[in-house]
């Protein structure tokens, strides 16, 4: 799978951390920053994830921050993407069987490296049920066109 990645300087390291584990588990990482722990601005980091998206560049995309929320928040600001802050196991999974979340996001404040990585895992490997869940997403994409 191709996945898009990037932090502010809280979730640097968990964005490191979660590039190692994901090319272990054989992925392809586009890592759209930021390169260090120095304060920067997550709102930009945040769209180019959700337009590689997209655009198709990437299948999934991550954002990650000191908690998570405000990366949820811009990455859901590009048309077409449904991020997702999932902070536990239970979130990862619903995200992706009822919401077909494709923005991850979570907390490097928040979550400790190895619930990321199970958290991570079970998101990248939860199948959308479509289904009764998929009226929903229309009515998401309808409100989306009104605007």
């Amino acid at each position: 799978m191709r996945v898009a990645i990037g932090a502010d300087h809280a979730g640097f390291e968990l964005k490191q951390h979660l590039i190692a584990t994901l090319e272990a588990d054989g992925h392809e990482v586009l890592d759209c920053g930021t390169r260090s722990t120095d304060s920067v601005d997550y709102p930009p980091i945040c769209a180019v994830v959700g337009r590689a998206v997209v655009a198709g560049d990437v299948d999934r995309g991550i954002v990650l921050g000191g908690s998570g929320q405000g990366e949820q928040i811009a990455a859901n600001k590009v048309h077409g993407v449904r991020a997702a802050l999932c902070n536990d196991l239970y979130l990862a999974r619903m995200s992706r069987q009822h919401n077909d979340a494709n923005v991850l996001s979570m907390g490097g404040r928040v979550v400790a490296f190895g619930l990321a990585d199970e958290i991570l895992r079970l998101w990248l490997s939860t199948d959308y049920e479509g289904g009764r869940h998929q009226a929903r997403l229309d009515q998401i994409a309808d409100i989306e066109r009104e605007q």
